[in-house]
């Protein structure tokens, strides 16, 4: 690897002249600096990250946000932060991924230092304690997902309201009347989740326009946990023909549960998914379901960040559409 030392022999100048050429802190004569810049190309010199940070008062490098929490399905978190990666560097970026559950000292942190220049941030709840520092901060942002207020903030997410009606809608539509969903940990809830919420808001309006009952549940996902909420779903409701899971640990003990109590999919109970498609078509029943565009959500985020770098575009909120894929496991309600 060629150093700036290397550089400057052969340019016949000191390395400080060198380093001045870069940064541009200093006057540098035309020809000098043409001698410096011809042996840097000659030479193939890269200069390291701080020395671009020192030229450009910018590092290069967004900071991810992504807290990696027992009761979230890291899979898809995961692949968000790769397409979030690949995107990165496509611009000329690099990532900072953190991964702690920091909240607001990961934004301060950041805010407060030259590690990054823009921040893109996942796992929002509604009432996120993050957001009132990232405003306060002015550095360039991103939220994957969509709090309760978004004003001054640019956001990217699937339209999740409007996925949880799509799929009451397919289930109604197909004569299903008494619906349970299966939903994510109750951990979740509890922060106010932005993705889970609003999948239940959008459940919960669509139900009431077409007149389906429906039986909300949480679920940890696990065998044991999934017996005890199937239980509970046909004590409280024995009527049930319809789930929709919003829990990809849940799904295959779901279906597991459902064999061994002598319930068919789908001729006895329909099950729809909001799920990656690999969980959905690798799943015992080949699931009806809402894919995560997690490719999508990732590159739109980069694409938004760096825009907001360039100046080129003003806070706003980007939902993805939902897409329905009917599979095997959805068919008419029983009669």
């Amino acid at each position: 690897m060629v150093t700036l030392a290397e550089v400057a022999q052969h340019a016949g100048v000191s390395a400080s002249t060198v380093s001045y050429v870069l940064s541009g802190k200093r006057s540098i004569s035309e020809s000098t600096r043409k001698r410096v810049q011809h042996s840097i190309q000659e030479l193939g010199y890269h200069p390291n990250a701080g020395a671009r940070a020192l030229a450009s008062s910018r590092s290069n490098i967004i900071a991810l946000m992504v807290p990696l929490r027992t009761d979230m399905y890291v899979p898809v978190m995961m692949e968000i932060a790769i397409a979030v990666a690949t995107c990165a560097r496509t611009h000329g970026y690099d990532v900072l991924l953190l991964t702690g559950e920091e909240g607001p000292a990961a934004v301060r942190r950041i805010a407060g230092s030259s590690l990054a220049d823009a921040m893109i941030l996942m796992d929002v709840e509604l009432h996120d304690e993050r957001l009132p520092l990232l405003r306060e901060s002015g550095r360039a942002a991103v939220l994957i997902g969509l709090p309760a207020d978004t004003a001054g903030l640019t956001c990217v997410d699937l339209d999740f309201e409007a996925t949880g009606a799509l799929c009451v809608e397919h289930l109604a539509e197909l004569g299903h009347r008494e619906i349970a969903v299966i939903g994510e940990a109750p951990a979740v809830y509890e922060r106010h989740t932005g993705f889970a919420e609003r999948t239940v808001d959008g459940i919960r309006a669509k139900a009431q326009e077409t007149g389906v009952r429906i039986l909300h549940r949480p679920s940890e996902g696990g065998y044991a946990a999934m017996a005890g909420t199937l239980a509970r779903v046909f004590d409280e409701r024995p009527g049930t023909t319809g789930f929709i899971v919003q829990n990809e640990a849940a799904v295959e003990p779901l279906l597991n549960l459902l064999q061994q109590q002598g319930r068919a999919v789908p001729e006895d109970v329909s099950v729809v998914a909001v799920c990656p498609d690999q969980v959905a078509t690798g799943a015992s029943v080949r699931l009806t379901s809402v894919a995560i565009p997690a490719q999508e959500m990732g590159r739109r985020s980069v694409e938004q960040v760096v825009a907001k770098l360039a100046g080129r575009e003003a806070d706003e909120v980007e939902l993805l559409a939902p897409v329905l894929t009917v599979r095997a496991s959805t068919g008419p309600a029983p009669v």
